[in-house]
């Protein structure tokens, strides 16, 4: 049992003016492969308007699926990580509907028998653990998108065909500070396990959110509306607060809530209708024809599993019993997965691990503007960090100088020993040169030394500031301090 699951508890529900709230959320996961799920059309998101279209992708009459099978290798290494079931023999079905952006005039999707279910993951919320249920993870080709201009909408391909894992949660959530968690945290586990990009701007992850009321005391879960699309967790968030309270309006009001399709509008912070909600039947499904089941062995699945990296909750514990670090900082650096390599790599080369912690959360942070992904060309790599780490350590340099260094290492492109090295910053640890020093303060202000024999022992930080600025910086802090003491005794 991990430290998380130790710590699951029932987290109280929320009531809304006498009402509970129950959420749902349905994530798309797009899958980053090179190529599109049932053809050899490149997935490139900057590509030209209907760039990575073949006949296949537009739906030509004749034309034949194949599918992509590192769309099935993603699929069971994300489903192992949510702890699905695995299934080893899975089908594709199509969804039947018309719409402008969908060429066939169906989705091909999983319906009765998904590649993977029953699963679940673990969220934090307020120093509380809830366990959320994944009841189906499953693959399905993308819709192409729709850009209206006036009058006119403007049809763009290339994102047909794009493979997608959508990720079902069951209706385990009663707050939209718990959806957006949630959504964060699968978020998390799929760019640890390096099959999407994770990216809500571009559309690579998307949430579509089912939230329904209910009376306290009501054991009937109230009419479920579906709020589509949603690119953002802030506005998982927002969106999810704004429906609650709309649909409580309509019962107040002894109105009746419509099951529906919404979208939410950022800019005047409320949903609006998009379309009646579908039900299952609606879209006629049917096994897809052209595409035989898929079919996996044991040995297949164990082969994916031993690919599977250390998962964002693992690695926390690990950094909180290996690395005796406090939670706050595994939590910080486990949030993405190239902070917590970069911070892996500091802590093997120094073996400081709260200096690494310490350094990393505040000074690099501060330099990549806590963007992770600009750790990969950070000009200064872990080796050099760790390096500078050691330095302190054995005392060449002081922290302050340390800081100093840290900034021409920005500058310079050096690594911190070349900086040291030629400019004389190296910590003067002398006993004989730093006395002198000491003597030289303590006779030019004989006036606070009176003083601090008189009882303002405060004083101690003065005598130690201005040696500071004497040796400019490089003064043993810990040398200065004892010779202070026993020369002021």
């Amino acid at each position: 049992m991990t430290d998380i699951q130790a710590q699951s508890q029932t987290i109280q529900a929320p009531i809304y003016r006498g009402f509970l709230a129950t959420i749902g959320i349905e994530i798309h996961v797009q899958l980053n492969t090179l190529s599109k799920i049932f053809c050899s059309d490149a997935t490139t998101f900057n590509s030209g308007d209907n760039e990575n279209v073949s006949p296949l992708t537009a739906g030509m009459p004749g034309t034949l699926p194949v599918l992509n099978e590192k769309v099935v290798e993603y699929s069971v290494k994300t489903g192992m990580a949510l702890n699905c079931e695995i299934r080893k023999k899975s089908i594709f079905a199509r969804k039947n509907y018309f719409y402008p952006d969908l060429p066939k005039g169906y989705q091909i999707s999983q319906y009765e028998e998904p590649i993977c279910e029953h699963g679940y993951i673990y969220i934090k919320l307020d120093d509380k653990v809830k366990k959320i249920s994944i009841t189906r993870a499953h693959m399905e080709e993308d819709a192409g998108k729709s850009n209206h201009s006036g009058e006119f909408t403007l049809l763009n391909y290339n994102r047909a065909g794009i493979p997608l894992l959508e990720i079902v949660s069951g209706p385990d959530m009663s707050s939209p500070k718990e959806a957006a968690e949630y959504a964060k945290t699968i978020r998390q586990i799929v760019r640890y396990l390096n099959v999407c990009d994770g990216n809500l701007e571009e559309g690579s992850l998307r949430c579509d959110c089912n939230v329904s009321v209910r009376k306290v005391g009501q054991e009937k879960l109230g009419t479920k509306v579906e709020l589509k699309n949603i690119n953002s967790f802030r506005f998982v968030e927002k969106a999810i607060e704004y429906e609650i309270e709309r649909q409580i309006d309509l019962v107040e009001r002894n109105e009746k809530i419509v099951q529906e399709t919404r979208l939410y509008d950022p800019d005047k912070n409320r949903t609006f209708s998009m379309r009646t909600k579908e039900d299952a039947q609606d879209y006629r499904y049917f096994p897809d024809p052209d595409l035989l089941p898929v079919i996996i062995s044991e040995s297949y699945i164990e082969a994916i599993r031993k690919t599977l990296p250390e998962l964002p909750t693992q690695r926390m514990s690990r950094l909180q019993a290996d690395h005796k670090l406090p939670e706050y900082d595994a939590a910080v650096l486990t949030a993405e997965k190239e902070i917590a390599d970069y911070y892996d790599e500091v802590a093997k080369f120094c073996g400081n691990y709260k200096a690494a912690s310490n350094w990393i959360m505040t000074d690099v942070m501060r330099e990549i503007n806590s963007d992770p992904s600009k750790l990969s060309g950070f000009i200064i790599t872990p080796a050099m960090l760790g390096e500078l780490i050691k330095m302190i350590d054995s005392q060449q340099i002081s922290g302050k100088i340390a800081k100093q260094v840290f900034a021409e290492m920005l500058l310079l492109k050096k690594s911190p020993s070349e900086i040291v090295k030629e400019k004389g910053l190296t910590q003067i640890t002398d006993t004989g040169a730093l006395e002198k020093v000491v003597d030289e303060v303590l006779a030019a202000n004989q006036n606070s030394v009176e003083e601090y024999k008189k009882g303002k022992t405060k004083l101690l930080g003065f005598f130690v500031g201005a040696i500071m600025k004497a040796t400019k910086g490089q003064a043993n802090p810990d040398l200065v301090n004892e010779l202070l003491k026993r020369k002021l005794s």
